[in-house]
């Protein structure tokens, strides 16, 4: 299907309260929005697109035991230990054997943390407003979950620097406005500052993104990958756990 007239959106449900960052892209990689909301207005702004294809930073279902069950099968002892129990999905032990240290989903959802949890009850929603899993044929509305921290190994082809530290905001900035994300230019940052500027501290942190409207826009990203180059996307796990989506093609390593 041709996601010529779709809207491409990011989603990232914030950890420490029950809401959500988002944002928007155009076909021409325009940022068209971006925002807090709760819930519900995040639903209307969906609700009010003719055709979306949303991308969420979080799992899409729990864990149904697959990993362990293989691993068992296979008596490889030394991993089991590695992999903190076991307590995650084939996707999330796929980038945990690529080097991409990811949280693992546990089996039931009142065991997840509550970002998570928020984000079971957004694909409900979605399922309810007639959202398919991509790739569905002839669905105008299509949802996919990624992996903000993997997205990130994925575009720079290396883990990244600490998300929260100016330096990590800067060249995550940097990856999204050279693939072409009409965004800020994160180099005018240091065109904005003066000796007198840093001896007072005065930084123009307003041009750097937080870290959580990154997060999101890498998912916004990712979801406009899917529509106009679903070539280029790595898709990790089973569909039965949830499978994770990503802009770029794995190394073997990170």
């Amino acid at each position: 299907m041709l996601f010529t007239d779709s809207v491409f959106i990011g989603i990232d449900p914030n950890p420490r309260r029950k809401s959500f960052s988002y944002a928007a892209l155009d076909r021409d990689l325009n940022l068209i929005a971006l925002a807090d909301s709760e819930l519900d207005d995040l639903t209307a702004f969906l609700g009010a697109q003719n055709a979306a294809l949303v991308a969420v930073n979080s799992p899409s279902h729990v864990n149904r035991g697959l990993v362990r069950k293989q691993l068992e099968k296979q008596s490889l002892t030394p991993i089991l230990r590695q992999a903190r129990g076991v307590e995650m999905r084939v996707a999330e032990y796929e980038l945990f054997e690529h080097g991409i240290v990811v949280t693992g989903t546990p089996p039931r959802k009142e065991l997840c943390p509550a970002w998570k949890q928020a984000g079971f009850k957004l694909y409900a929603y979605l399922s309810k407003m007639g959202f398919k899993p991509f790739p569905a044929q002839d669905a105008s509305c299509q949802w996919l979950e990624t992996h903000p921290h993997a997205c990130f190994c994925v575009l720079l082809e290396q883990s990244p620097l600490p998300k929260l530290t100016l330096e990590g905001r800067l060249q995550r900035q940097l990856i999204l406005y050279e693939r072409g994300l009409r965004i800020k230019d994160p180099m005018e940052f240091f065109e904005e500052i003066t000796r007198y500027k840093m001896l007072k501290g005065i930084l123009p942190n307003e041009m750097i993104y937080p870290a959580k409207v990154l997060d999101t826009l890498a998912a916004a990203y990712t979801a406009w990958l899917a529509g106009n180059k679903p070539e280029t996307l790595s898709m990790l796990g089973e569909q039965s756990e949830g499978q994770i989506a990503l802009p770029g093609k794995l190394k073997e390593k990170y």
